[in-house]
């Protein structure tokens, strides 16, 4: 299975767009979202998704309670972390990048996704983490998402277009 995976969208809505496009072009059939929504008004082009979801608050994420209404029909969104199992891949989903590299010594998981840094960080063998970078491209000028194949374990960076 593919597993489209974002961060910190920060409400730039074209590059929701962009993501959720690729996403269902690519055939994901989960999406993991390691948080920094902000605003409710982002379910909408995220209701468009042809995958389940998954997400995690972040620090950015005001009004958790419609957040969480809001991304009802669509899928949930976690306090703190979310652990996972799909096809065999353990994994674990995070905001902010605590104790990663405890994390993945445990050998507890196969994948640790997070985000909070707005900076991209793919890392394989043994524990595969990834953070996707910044899908709203704000601090970066680059807005990234990746995307995960459970069959190969690989992780591919994704750019998604920026608005002008």
């Amino acid at each position: 299975m593919k597993i489209g995976i974002l961060s910190d969208t920060h409400d730039r809505l074209p590059t929701i767009d962009h993501a959720v496009e690729r996403f269902n072009d690519e055939g994901v059939g989960l999406v993991l979202h390691a948080g920094d929504f902000v605003s409710p008004f982002t379910a909408i082009p995220f209701s468009r998704l042809h995958a389940k979801f998954h997400g995690v608050f972040g620090n950015n994420d005001g009004d958790r309670l419609y957040l969480t209404q809001r991304f009802g029909a669509i899928g949930p969104i976690h306090l703190g972390y979310h652990t996972f199992e799909i096809d065999g891949v353990r994994g674990v989903l995070m905001h902010e990048p605590k104790s990663i590299d405890a994390l993945a010594a445990s050998g507890h998981y196969d994948l640790i996704v997070y985000g909070h840094l707005h900076e991209i960080d793919l890392r394989d063998e043994p524990c595969i983490i990834v953070n996707p970078g910044e899908a709203c491209g704000y601090l970066t000028g680059r807005a990234t998402a990746a995307i995960f194949d459970t069959e190969t374990r690989q992780a591919t960076l994704i750019d998604l277009a920026m608005p002008r």
